[in-house]
């Protein structure tokens, strides 16, 4: 039953629409807060807070600097606030209409956020995380030596990529990844890759990078 619920509760929060995202996200000084963000009670009495009892929160950041809370109680219903925040190397301000200005210390990783104290864990869409392998890829911009292109998302946020070329020659970045709406941002060592992402019925994942050209139709593995 207890699975059930936050299972519920998960996949009510990955509907959700955002705001609009920075012009350019890759320029957003803090990129590995955006998405969301989970905490999950261990126990089925949950943890008290001011006379109520919670099972699970989640936090939604976005690149315009909107926040979203939603907390599960125990009897299934969820509150929910949202608002605006601000942000340096250790602390978090989370500002809201009608509410006291909260202030955070925190320690952020590409899928883990500590936020004083409690662990935070960040999760991607349910069909994102796989192995894919390209079935069709060009663009003006794109090599016509490049033959092939396999990509490994994994769902803790880490990535994989190898670009084939038609004379059989290989070259692999790896990295982490983050998510905003329908942009996926690859961050490896010599560089970083910016696309728009759409996830079909067939076991499809489209990848598109408008600067470059590129389009690439995957197929799950």
């Amino acid at each position: 039953m207890l699975r059930a619920v936050l299972l519920s509760f998960v996949l009510s929060v990955f509907t959700w629409s955002n705001t609009a995202a920075a012009d350019e996200l890759t320029e957003f000084d803090y990129p590995l807060l955006l998405g969301d963000w989970y905490w999950f009670s261990t126990t089925e009495e949950g943890v008290e807070s001011e006379g109520i009892n919670y099972r699970a929160m989640n936090i939604k950041f976005s690149s315009s600097y909107h926040f979203k809370v939603r907390l599960l109680r125990t009897d299934g219903l969820i509150d929910e606030w949202g608002g605006n925040y601000d942000i340096d190397e250790t602390t978090l301000t989370m500002n809201s209409i009608n509410q006291p200005s909260q202030q955070h210390e925190y320690v952020l990783s590409y899928n883990q956020f500590l936020l004083d104290g409690a662990r935070f864990t960040k999760l991607a869409p349910e069909n994102l995380p796989g192995q894919w392998r390209s079935s069709a890829i060009g663009g003006k911009d794109v090599d016509n030596k490049v033959s092939e292109l396999k990509l490994s998302l994994r769902p803790d946020f880490l990535f994989s990529a190898q670009v084939i070329g038609k004379d059989g020659t290989r070259k692999e970045h790896k990295g982490i990844y983050y998510l905003e709406d329908d942009r996926i941002v690859l961050i490896y060592e010599d560089g970083q890759h910016d696309s728009h992402f759409k996830l079909g019925g067939d076991n499809t994942l489209t990848l598109t990078n408008k600067q470059f050209g590129m389009e690439a139709v995957m197929q799950r593995q």
